[in-house]
C-alpha cells in the first residue's frame, strides 16, 4: 500500500499550539515518504503558503484546512477544502468571525459556508457527548458524504471510547494523528509553549499539558500498525485524500481590472496616459526616451500588467487633487513609464538606470511600486482611499509576523520556567541549561500576527475568497493574514504606501514658505545644482538634511565633494554596508581626489563603470556587466542578483560563476582580468545598493538641503513639528540652527500654536508642543481663548487646563506675558497658578490675587533646567556654556576651534553626548559625537580604549576626551585616547542620545 496521508496537522502558525514550522513538517514528511498532508491551523491560513511552497519543493501535496472555534468556545471545527469553492467558504467563514470581534462560528453561519467543506466530527460530537441529534444537524449542515468520524491512538485514557461512541454513530471513519509538532523530541518545547498561551510556569501547568509526546508525524508503518483492526477506516483515509482537490495552485487569485472609457482597451488608454506624461516630463520628447517606453510598453502589455499601472497612477493622481506629497522609489525609478506616469521623479533614461531590474519577461514575478507619502493624516488619507475605491472585502494591509527573537524568546521562555528578572541574568541558575536551550529551539517560531507598515493587497472581486480578512489594531484597518512574502509568492499584487517624516517635513516647510515668504515652491522644479546647496554639502554641514545627516556621512561629504546631482545619488548609496564590506569606498574616495587612477577593469565595462570612476557600487552595474562581458540577457542578469541575494547557496554560487566565466571566454576575457570581475561580481552582489533606490533618496536629500539653505526658518519649524525622525534631538536641531543665524522665540500663551510657527520677522515660535505634559486639546483651547488679562482670567476660560499643566506653562516661562504690560518672571507665574487653581469658595469668586510673588527670580542654571525639564531643549544658552571658563582654564578646546589646529596635535575636548555608534562594519571601533555651544566634535575610539573606559562612556551625560587631532581633507575628528566624566553640577541637564542604532 502507498503511504498513508496525515489528514490532521498544525504547525507553529496556530500561534503557540503548534511547535514546528511548515518547512519542517513537510520535511519531516518527505523523510517518511507520507504523500499528502493536510495543514489545519487555528482559526486561519496564516501558514498556508510556505506550507504549499514547501510541499511543492518536497513533491508532497499540501491540503488545506482549518480549526475553525465554535461560537461557545467550546471546541473547535476541524474543516477541509475539498475545492475551491469550499477554500472560498473556509475564507469568508474567517473573515466573518474576525470582523465581527467574535469568539467563534455559529452553525448558521456553518450552513452559509459549507459548500466545499468537510467535517471531521470527533471533536465537536465529543464536546456535545456524542449526542445522536448534533450528528444529524451536522450531516444536515455539511451533507452525510462531508462528515468524518476522525479517530485517534495517542495512548491516552478514553481515546478507545472516543472511537467506539463515534464509530456508534455510525460515521465513515477516517484515521488521523492530531500532529502538533513534525517530531516527538519537540514535546518539551510545544509544553513550555502551552505555557506562553496559558500565561503560567511549567510548575503550575499540571493538565495543561501534553500527558504524552504521540502528537508527532508518524511513518506509515508505524499508523498501519496502530490502526491494524481498522483496514477501512484506513482505506478511506486514501479516498477522503484524494476526494480533497484543492491546493493554492488553484487559488484564483485576479488583479482588479481598472476602469477605462468605452473605446480604449487597458493598454491603449496606459498608452495615453504614458504620452501625455512623457510629453511633459521630456522637453524635448526625444528618440532615446521615446524607444525605452515604447519597449516598455510592449513588455506590459505582454505580461498583462496595464492595469498595475495604472491602479498605482490612479493612487499618486489623488494624492496630487488632494495636495499630498508623493513619490515613488525602489527599482520603479528604473521604468521611464512610471517616471511619465508621474510616479516617480527620476529619468530613468538620462540616469541610464536598468529596466529590467524593475520588471523583465524572465523574472516571472510581479513588479513591485513602492510610493513615499508624508507620515501621518496625509498618508492615511491615501490607504483610506483604497479602501473606498476597492471595497472594504477589496484591498487590506499585508500582515508582519512578528517572529520570536533573542530578547523576546529568552523573556517568554523565561516565564514559563518561572524564572524572575534576577534569574534570567544568572548564568549559573540551575534553569539557565534549559533557558539557554528553549530560547534557542523557539527563535523565529511565530508569536502572534502584526500589520505591515504599508503594504497594500488589492484584487478583482472579495479579497476574502482569496485570503481570510481581520482586523488591524489601528481602527479602519484590515489586513490578510498572509504576509508581504506569501502575497508575492502567490502572484498577489503589492502597492507599498509608506510614511515618510522627511515628506511631511518637505510638506509643511512649503505651505511656510508660502504663508510666510508668499513665495510659491515646487519640488519638482527646484534649481538644479544650486551652489550654495552643495558648498554646504561639502562643508558637511547637514544636520537635519536627509539621509546625508549622520556621522559617516558628514566624514564622507567633504572628501568626495559633491558638485552635480549624481555626487548626490553617490553618497547616499556609498554609506552603506555594500561598498564598506565590499572595500569600495576608500577606492572610490581615493580616485574622486585624484588619488588614484579609474581603472575601469575592461574597455567592454568603460560605459557602465566611467560614472563610479571604475567602482561598481549599484546592483545595476552588478547586472550590466554580467550583460556586458558574459552576454547575460537583462533577465538572466536579475536571475544574477537574486542567485547572490541574502540566502545565496554553494551550489547556485557555483552555477552562477561557471556561467559568467563561460560567457567572458566566449567574448576573449580570461586569466587575472576574468578573475578580477568574477571577485568583484560576486563580492559585492550580496551588499550592492539600487542606483534607482538611491537616485529617489538623493531627490529628498537635494530637496531638504535646498529648503534648508534657502528657507532656514520653515524648515526648521517643520523639523521640529515633526518629531520624532531623523538623526538628531530637537535641542541639537535649534542650536544648529541659531548657529546659523535663525532667531528663536519661547513658548507665550498669547502667541504660540500647538505647534511651532514664524513670526512677521521670519524668528521661529516654539510651539506648545514642546510643552511636556500639555495636551493638544488644552493648548488649542487657549489658542481659541485668548488674549487673556492674567493667569486667573486664563485659568477661568480655559476650564479644562489642569494644575499640571499650568504649572508646566508657568515653569517654561509661557505665562511671562499674559495681561498687563509689565512681564512677570517665571516663579512669579508659578506663584500666580498656583492660585489660581486654588478653589476661591462663593465669597471671592470672580475675584484675582494676582501680584508680586515673594519669590526671586530663577537664577541662569534654575532656568536651564526648567527648560529642558518642560520641553527637552532650550532656546537659551547650549549647557556647555555653563561652564565653558571653567575648561578653557583647563585646556579643552570648543568644537568650532578644532579644524583650525594643526593634524596630530593632542587635544581635549568635552561636550553632551548626543551619539554613539558602534557599526557592525567598523570592527569593533566606536563613535561618539559631543555637542557644545560651537557645534559637534565627532571622537573615534579603538576597541581597546573603549573597553578601557566602557563604564565612563555608558554612563555618563557629559564626557571629556583626550586624544589626538586628525584634520584631513576638511575631515575633522578626534582619536581618543582618554575618556572622563565632564565634573560639571548634579543638576546639568541631560537628553537622550542616539546610541547604537
Amino acid at each position: 500500500m502507498k503511504g498513508l496521508p496525515e489528514l490532521r496537522v498544525r504547525s507553529a502558525f496556530s500561534f503557540l499550539e503548534g511547535a514546528s514550522l511548515p518547512e519542517a513538517l513537510m520535511a519531516r514528511a518527505a523523510e517518511l515518504e507520507i504523500p499528502a498532508v493536510a495543514l489545519l491551523d487555528r482559526d486561519g491560513f496564516s501558514g498556508a503558503v510556505r506550507f504549499h511552497k514547501a510541499g511543492v519543493k518536497r513533491g508532497i501535496r499540501a491540503l488545506l484546512g482549518a480549526e475553525v472555534t465554535e461560537a461557545g468556545g467550546r471546541f473547535r471545527y476541524p474543516l477541509l477544502c475539498a475545492s475551491r469553492k469550499g477554500y472560498q467558504n473556509l475564507c469568508g467563514l474567517l473573515t466573518r468571525i474576525k470582523l465581527e470581534c467574535r469568539a467563534g462560528a455559529t452553525l448558521a453561519d456553518l450552513e452559509e459556508y459549507a459548500e466545499g467543506l468537510v467535517l471531521l466530527a470527533g471533536d465537536p460530537l465529543a464536546a456535545q457527548g456524542f449526542d445522536r441529534g448534533a450528528a444529524d444537524r451536522l450531516m444536515h449542515l455539511f451533507s452525510k458524504t462531508n462528515v468524518y468520524a476522525d479517530l485517534k491512538r495517542t495512548y491516552l485514557r478514553g481515546t478507545e471510547v472516543r472511537n467506539r461512541a463515534l464509530l456508534d454513530l455510525g460515521l465513515p471513519a477516517v484515521v488521523t494523528g492530531g500532529v502538533n509538532h513534525a517530531v516527538a523530541e519537540e514535546r518539551p518545547l510545544m509544553d513550555i509553549l502551552t505555557c506562553i498561551r496559558q500565561h503560567t510556569p511549567i510548575q503550575a501547568a499540571g493538565r495543561l499539558l501534553a500527558q504524552n509526546s504521540e502528537r508527532y508525524l508518524k511513518s506509515t508503518a508505524d499508523r498501519l500498525a496502530l490502526f491494524r483492526d481498522l483496514p477501512d477506516a484506513v482505506a478511506r483515509t486514501h479516498d477522503l485524500a484524494d476526494r480533497l482537490e484543492f491546493t493554492l495552485e488553484d487559488l484564483g487569485y485576479q488583479f482588479p481590472l481598472y476602469p477605462v472609457p468605452e473605446g480604449d482597451t487597458i493598454d491603449s488608454f496606459l498608452a495615453k496616459r504614458t504620452d501625455e506624461g512623457a510629453r511633459r516630463r521630456y522637453q524635448p520628447y526625444g528618440e532615446k526616451p521615446r524607444r525605452q517606453i515604447e519597449r516598455e510598453l510592449r513588455l506590459i502589455e505582454k505580461l498583462g500588467l496595464a492595469g498595475y499601472f495604472l491602479i498605482v497612477w490612479d493612487i499618486v493622481e489623488f494624492c496630487r487633487r488632494n495636495g499630498i506629497l508623493v513619490q515613488g522609489r525602489g527599482s520603479a525609478a528604473n521604468s521611464a513609464v512610471c517616471y511619465s506616469l508621474g510616479i516617480t521623479a527620476v529619468d530613468p533614461v538620462g540616469m541610464e538606470l536598468l529596466f529590467e531590474r524593475f520588471l523583465s519577461e524572465e523574472r516571472g514575478e510581479w513588479p513591485d511600486i513602492d510610493l513615499d507619502l508624508p507620515s501621518g493624516d496625509d498618508r492615511e488619507r491615501a490607504i483610506q482611499y483604497v479602501y473606498a475605491r476597492y471595497g472594504q472585502l477589496g484591498a487590506a494591509m499585508t500582515a508582519n509576523v512578528i517572529t520570536y527573537r533573542g530578547r523576546s524568546a529568552r523573556r517568554d521562555v523565561g516565564k514559563a520556567l518561572g524564572m524572575n528578572e534576577e534569574a534570567l541574568r544568572d548564568e549559573k541558575h540551575p534553569l539557565a541549561p534549559q533557558l539557554a536551550r528553549f530560547t534557542e529551539a523557539i527563535q523565529d517560531l511565530p508569536r502572534h500576527l502584526g500589520q505591515h507598515s504599508g503594504g497594500m493587497v488589492i484584487c478583482q472581486g472579495q479579497l476574502d475568497r482569496i485570503v481570510p480578512l481581520q482586523p488591524a489594531t489601528m481602527p479602519g484597518r484590515v489586513i490578510v493574514q498572509w504576509d508581504k512574502e506569501d502575497c508575492a509568492d502567490m502572484g498577489i499584487i503589492k502597492v507599498d504606501l509608506l510614511g515618510l517624516g522627511m515628506m511631511a517635513a518637505l510638506r509643511d516647510t512649503i505651505v511656510l514658505i508660502k504663508r510666510h515668504y508668499h513665495e510659491d515652491v515646487d519640488l519638482a522644479h527646484l534649481p538644479a545644482d544650486d551652489p550654495l546647496v552643495y558648498a554646504t554639502l561639502q562643508r558637511a554641514d547637514t544636520v537635519g538634511m536627509f539621509q546625508v545627516e549622520s556621522r559617516a556621512q558628514m566624514s564622507c561629504l567633504p572628501r568626495l565633494r559633491p558638485e552635480k546631482f549624481y555626487d548626490l545619488v553617490v553618497q547616499v548609496a556609498i554609506i552603506r554596508p555594500g561598498p564598506i564590506v565590499g572595500n569600495m569606498l576608500h577606492p572610490y574616495l581615493r580616485r574622486r581626489q585624484g588619488l588614484e587612477k579609474a581603472d575601469c577593469l575592461h574597455p567592454k565595462l568603460e560605459s557602465v563603470l566611467r560614472r563610479t570612476l571604475g567602482v561598481p557600487l549599484f546592483q545595476e552595474q552588478l547586472l550590466r556587466m554580467a550583460m556586458l562581458v558574459a552576454n547575460f540577457s537583462g533577465g538572466e542578469a536579475e536571475e544574477l542578483r537574486l542567485a547572490l541575494g541574502f540566502k545565496r547557496s554553494q551550489q547556485r554560487m557555483a552555477e552562477i560563476e561557471t556561467k559568467l566565466r563561460a560567457g567572458m571566454a566566449a567574448n576573449g576575457i580570461e586569466g587575472p582580468v576574468q578573475d578580477t570581475i568574477v571577485q568583484s561580481i560576486t563580492a559585492f552582489a550580496l551588499y550592492g545598493f539600487p542606483e534607482s533606490h538611491a537616485a529617489s533618496f538623493a531627490l529628498l536629500s537635494y530637496a531638504s538641503a535646498y529648503l534648508k539653505v534657502h528657507y532656514l526658518a520653515a524648515f526648521t519649524a517643520a523639523l521640529l513639528n515633526n518629531q520624532p525622525m531623523g538623526f538628531y534631538n530637537p535641542l541639537t536641531l535649534v542650536k544648529d540652527a541659531q548657529r546659523h543665524g535663525l532667531r528663536f522665540e519661547p513658548v507665550d500663551v498669547e502667541v504660540s500654536d500647538w505647534l511651532c510657527t514664524l513670526d512677521e520677522q521670519l524668528h521661529l515660535r516654539l510651539g506648545m508642543n514642546y510643552v511636556k505634559g500639555l495636551r493638544q486639546t488644552t493648548a488649542e483651547a487657549i489658542v481659541a481663548a485668548r488674549p487673556f488679562r492674567s493667569i486667573d482670567d486664563l485659568k477661568r476660560r480655559v476650564p479644562q487646563i489642569s494644575a499640571e499643566e499650568l504649572n508646566r506653562l508657568a515653569e517654561i516661562g509661557a505665562l511671562n506675558r499674559i495681561g498687563d504690560s509689565k512681564q512677570r518672571h517665571r516663579r512669579e507665574a508659578l506663584w500666580q497658578a498656583s492660585l489660581a487653581v486654588r478653589p476661591a469658595g462663593a465669597l471671592f469668586a470672580g475675584t484675582s490675587e494676582e501680584g508680586p510673588a515673594p519669590l526671586a527670580p530663577m537664577a541662569a542654571m534654575d532656568r536651564l533646567r526648567a527648560d529642558f525639564r518642560t520641553s527637552g531643549l532650550t532656546i537659551g544658552a547650549h549647557p556647555m556654556r555653563y561652564f565653558r571658563e571653567a575648561l578653557t582654564a583647563a585646556g579643552v578646546w570648543r568644537a568650532g576651534e578644532l579644524a583650525g589646529l594643526g593634524n596630530g596635535r593632542m587635544v581635549e575636548v568635552a561636550g553632551l553626548v548626543i551619539c554613539r555608534q558602534q557599526p557592525s562594519t567598523a570592527k569593533g571601533f566606536v563613535f561618539l559625537s559631543l555637542e557644545d555651544e560651537t557645534g559637534i566634535a565627532n571622537i573615534i575610539l579603538t576597541p581597546q580604549v573603549y573597553a578601557d573606559f566602557r563604564p565612563v562612556i555608558l554612563r555618563e551625560g557629559y564626557l571629556r576626551v583626550a586624544g589626538r587631532l586628525q584634520n584631513q581633507s576638511g575631515v575633522v575628528s578626534v582619536k581618543g585616547e582618554a575618556v572622563y566624566p565632564v565634573n560639571l553640577p548634579a543638576e546639568a541637564p541631560l537628553v537622550a542620545s542616539h546610541d547604537f542604532c
